[in-house]
């Protein structure tokens, strides 16, 4: 059975993933990076792909990811033969 990975994206306004070196700002630290900066937060599953809406904070994406996680542990592993 694969291990499942739920992770928090960091998102650029356009909805790409943003993998640049930011401020605490959300702004990024080098400007000839092209980077827009940080405007949100999505949950991603690697078995289900985007969980929900994207947050406008990484602290309340924490919730939505912890939920997701524990929705994959109560639901029984598929048996093979």
């Amino acid at each position: 059975m694969a291990r499942i990975s739920v992770k928090i994206s960091p998102l650029h306004p356009d909805g790409t993933e943003c993998t640049h070196a930011v401020r605490p700002s959300g702004k990024p630290r080098d400007a000839d990076s092209g980077c827009a900066g940080r405007r949100n937060y999505a949950v991603v599953c690697s078995a289900c792909g985007p969980v929900g809406e994207p947050h406008g904070l990484r602290v309340l994406a924490e919730p939505a990811q912890s939920a997701h996680r524990d929705s994959h542990k109560a639901t029984p592993a598929p048996t093979t033969h």
